[in-house]
């Protein structure tokens, strides 16, 4: 994809960076210290990932350049009406798991598309369902692959997501982290509008 943009990923995610690169863009990675990732206790569950995604973005408005456009993102787990974040520790990565398994959730993805322009946001939802989960396969998983950095405890791509994950309605790349196909169709309306307003100067 040629773009007049400078693409911005505000993401030290190692996953997000291999999923943005397999778009074919060019992109540097730059992340604000200190940007807070709470939110309101009484905001539905679903909204939660795109209001820390929004709040990301916000932070950067003061410092983009003109031709700057930054993707920010985050990553929820949803089961019933309780958001599954990152684990703290081994105990909590242990209480997340035994609560999805033999069970369906949902991932819920917040993206940000941000220039000094314009701001596009939104989120994408999959449903993933965990076949039901022994104990030895919870502590395996924890012990070997240390999942605190994960919302929900677990990653699909990971040992728990092959013996593990019976089914997923949606993205997988969402669960992963990052909906790059939604990405890719939102990066292809911003390249065309940004023609557009050219042509009309």
């Amino acid at each position: 994809m040629n773009t007049k943009y400078h693409i911005i990923l505000s993401s030290n995610s190692p996953r997000r960076k291999e999923l943005l690169a397999g778009l074919d863009v060019k992109f540097d990675v730059h992340v604000l210290p200190g940007i807070e990732e709470s939110y309101p206790k009484d905001l539905p569950v679903f909204e939660v990932a795109q209001y820390i995604a929004k709040e990301k973005a916000d932070a950067y408005k003061k410092e983009m350049a003109d031709n700057d456009l930054v993707i920010t993102a985050d990553t929820v787990v949803v089961l019933g009406d309780e958001v599954l974040g990152k684990p703290a520790n081994e105990i909590e990565a242990r209480r997340m798991l035994h609560e999805l398994s033999g069970k369906t959730h949902q991932v819920v993805t917040g993206v940000c598309l941000t220039t000094k322009q314009r701001q596009q946001k939104f989120s994408v939802i999959t449903d993933v369902t965990f076949k039901r989960l022994t104990d030895e396969e919870i502590n395996y998983y924890i012990a070997t692959y240390k999942p605190y950095d994960k919302a929900g405890a677990y990653g699909i791509q990971e040992w728990i997501g092959y013996i593990g994950v019976t089914a997923i309605n949606g993205s997988y790349f969402n669960v992963m982290g990052l909906p790059v196909q939604r990405i890719y169709q939102e990066l292809v309306r911003f390249n065309q509008e940004h023609k557009e307003g050219q042509k009309a100067q």
